[in-house]
């Protein structure tokens, strides 16, 4: 085996699509194995699921409690995964330099971002398919069209993971882990997740009413809940959302 070039070297970064494939791999697997992260996307959604849909705490109107209530979790589910969890993990992978060194490596900071939202989707369908199972298990009974529930998840995750990036691109670490949770809290309250919206006052409703957390949860309750046609009003309120939140994050996301 003498042939010249047999054995030699062929520098240079991978294809596009490789890299991306095991940053998402990476960032998915740091994801499910942070107690944190379980804890917001997992454990907390699922026991409120749980405990609401068995005990009547809250008035959800008429109807089953559960078919109130799953829609709203899901929403829950989604906020917690691309803007609270991804929040507070970009902050602090800003802080410790973490994001500074993948932008010098061969996988561009679009590649790192489309990695880091291909982990999110993929944490959300893990998310999803749970809910779904323990909410079938507790007698939901689903209605609508999938695919006005497809487009309002997108658009949501598209809101949220925008938001999240601009929040861990622009404060410091500590102020990401506060803010983060405690947003997450207040809209759990207040987005129509688990009380209905019509519970505050008329004023209150049309302020709430313009939040990402209340477009998505109200959207997928009226498909969900009451089989509507495709909600464009939540639709747009995300869109807004969305474009507002991603555009922002881009300008003024900071790597160092």
């Amino acid at each position: 085996m003498t042939a010249t070039g047999t054995y030699t070297p062929k520098p240079g970064a991978a294809p596009s699509g490789r890299m991306i494939a095991a940053q998402a791999a990476l960032e998915t697997k740091m994801l499910l194995r942070n107690g944190e992260q379980l804890l917001l996307t997992v454990v907390i959604p699922t026991l409120l699921l749980v405990l609401f849909s068995s005990v009547d705490i809250v008035d959800t109107g008429a109807g089953e409690a559960v078919d109130f209530l799953t829609p709203g979790i899901l929403a829950l589910a989604v906020m917690s995964t691309a803007f609270t969890g991804q929040a507070i993990a970009t902050g602090f992978e800003r802080r410790y330099g973490v994001l500074k060194r993948l932008a010098a490596s061969p996988l561009p900071r679009w590649g790192l971002m489309t990695a880091k939202t291909a982990s999110v989707l993929v944490t959300e369908i893990l998310q999803i398919v749970l809910l779904t199972v323990i909410a079938f298990a507790l007698g939901w009974d689903p209605q609508g069209n999938p695919l006005a529930v497809l487009l309002l998840l997108i658009l949501g995750t598209a809101a949220f993971s925008g938001l999240g990036l601009l929040m861990a691109g622009t404060l410091k670490a500590e102020a990401t882990l506060a803010a983060a949770n405690l947003v997450f809290l207040l809209l759990l309250v207040g987005g129509g997740v688990i009380v209905p919206l019509d519970k505050f006052p008329s004023g209150a409703q049309d302020v709430l009413g313009l939040l990402p957390i209340s477009a998505l949860s109200d959207g997928l309750r009226d498909v969900l809940q009451h089989g509507a046609g495709m909600p464009w009003g939540d639709l747009g309120i995300l869109a807004v959302w969305a474009v507002v939140g991603l555009a922002a994050a881009g300008k003024f996301f900071r790597w160092e």
